[in-house]
């Protein structure tokens, strides 16, 4: 045989073990949501981006600090960005409303033109499909016209999942932009981050990735914030939101960055993936 053939059936035995051993590996995908919400929120999924891990990161667009996020997410080109289709406005002294304007999508908003706190309260309202689509395309085309490049939809408050009809409409939304959607890679869910508590979250996140075994990519989604005057000052209107949200997204970005869970990450056993990696077919 060939020195030359020889050659390349090494090299190519060679790739075929190390694709083998990548398989091996567990991947996890760390997603973080409601970036552009507050300055707060965006200050905190900045310290993410710091570590250099292969995060994705979910925008709201119709919130105030949207532009912000903008910005600070143009200068880590690996993040992997998604947008945070949002059809509700939870918090009492922080409302906002569509990107497509009042008049475009009366039946999404309340009197005083903002989303509904509440799937519940958006549904009882008799929300027209096509309003609903009309909103949902704004959003993406604001993100994409502020120079965004999207890999993924996924949905606040599962508002925007609700229905099947609704479900129908991020479908062909994303079929049309060519984006996923955050849940369709066969991701399984690990809980434990929001409804742990304040003090043990960086033990049950710890815990909770400690124990993960090989099936699926195991997806961690984390609201991260700080605990300052900005976000302190927001209540939830709805009875089921955690009270003292500001430690509840100070201790999970807290755990997240913290050398302990950083190190657990990127144990051998873990590969680090996003949703650009998964769109990609990596």
């Amino acid at each position: 045989m060939k020195p030359a053939i020889l050659c390349c059936l090494f090299f190519l035995c060679l790739s075929g073990s190390a694709q083998q051993h990548n398989d091996t590996k567990i991947p996890v995908l760390i997603r973080c949501d409601d970036i552009g919400m507050s300055h707060s929120v965006n200050m905190a999924a900045k310290k993410v981006l710091e570590t250099g891990m292969p995060v994705s990161m979910s925008v709201m667009v119709p919130c105030s600090w949207f532009s912000e996020a903008v910005d600070m997410l143009k200068l880590y080109p690996n993040v992997s960005i998604g947008i945070h289709l949002t059809l509700n406005a939870e918090w009492k002294q922080y409302r906002w409303g569509p990107v497509a304007g009042v008049r475009q999508v009366p039946s999404l908003v309340d009197s005083l033109g903002h989303f509904f706190p509440s799937r519940a309260k958006l549904f009882a309202n008799n929300p027209q499909l096509s309003e609903i689509e009309t909103e949902l395309r704004a959003q993406i085309d604001k993100a994409l016209k502020a120079g965004l490049k999207i890999d993924y939809l996924d949905y606040h408050m599962g508002a925007a999942m609700q229905t099947p009809e609704t479900r129908k409409i991020v479908e062909k939304l994303a079929a049309e932009y060519k984006v996923g959607i955050s849940r369709y890679y066969d991701e399984v869910d690990v809980d434990g981050g929001y409804s742990a508590p304040v003090g043990s979250k960086l033990d049950t996140l710890s815990s909770k990735l400690s124990a993960l075994q090989p099936g699926g990519t195991k997806l961690f989604v984390f609201h991260v914030g700080m605990d300052d005057a900005e976000l302190s000052a927001m209540e939830d209107l709805n009875p089921f939101g955690p009270k003292d949200m500001s430690k509840h997204r100070q201790a999970e970005l807290d755990a997240l960055v913290s050398p302990s869970f950083q190190a657990l990450l990127h144990q051998e056993k873990f590969r680090l993936v996003n949703y650009r990696n998964l769109k990609e077919g990596h």
